[in-house]
């Protein structure tokens, strides 16, 4: 089954963008630890995971549809952190851009007529969706607590339980 040439270079760029975006909350992971906070660092390493699961849908997609899966040069920036606010803004500033790309991904499959790709975008920008939800959420709970460390090793604990 054969996939247009826009098409599948657009599906291994976002295949590339999920294995950067494992490596970013690895890095927040490894920058909340730093910080003192286990439950959170626990949450972005999980989230890691997930990114990793949703390259292999991506690349699976291509390999399905005998075409090649070509990750391109991940480029990691520096990331520090002072709080876990700083980790969840960009946190969300990253799915934020996640999902301009797949929704972006969605005009092209529109524009070159692929729809045999609908469930697996339907699939993803639900879970845009979910995934922005909850950043989003542990965001304002942290802006809530504020400098309370009390309040912070709460929400540290919660996200510990995921």
């Amino acid at each position: 089954m054969s996939i247009n040439e826009k098409y599948q270079k657009a599906l291994n760029e976002q295949v590339t963008a999920e294995h950067h975006a494992a490596l970013l909350y690895t890095q927040l992971a490894y920058e909340l630890d730093r910080l003192s906070f286990p439950g959170m660092r626990d949450w972005m390493l999980k989230q890691a995971g997930e990114e990793r699961v949703h390259a292999q849908k991506f690349a699976q997609h291509l390999l399905d549809r005998e075409a090649r899966v070509d990750i391109e040069n991940i480029d990691m920036e520096s990331v520090k952190i002072a709080t876990p606010q700083d980790a969840f803004e960009l946190s969300l500033s990253h799915e934020k851009k996640i999902s301009d790309m797949i929704r972006n991904l969605d005009k092209i499959a529109s524009e070159v007529e692929d729809i045999d790709s609908r469930p697996l975008l339907n699939w993803f920008l639900s879970e845009q969706i979910e995934e922005e939800s909850t950043v989003s959420e542990i965001l304002d709970r942290i802006k809530l607590a504020g400098d309370s460390g009390s309040g912070l090793l709460r929400i540290d604990a919660e996200l510990a339980q995921r």
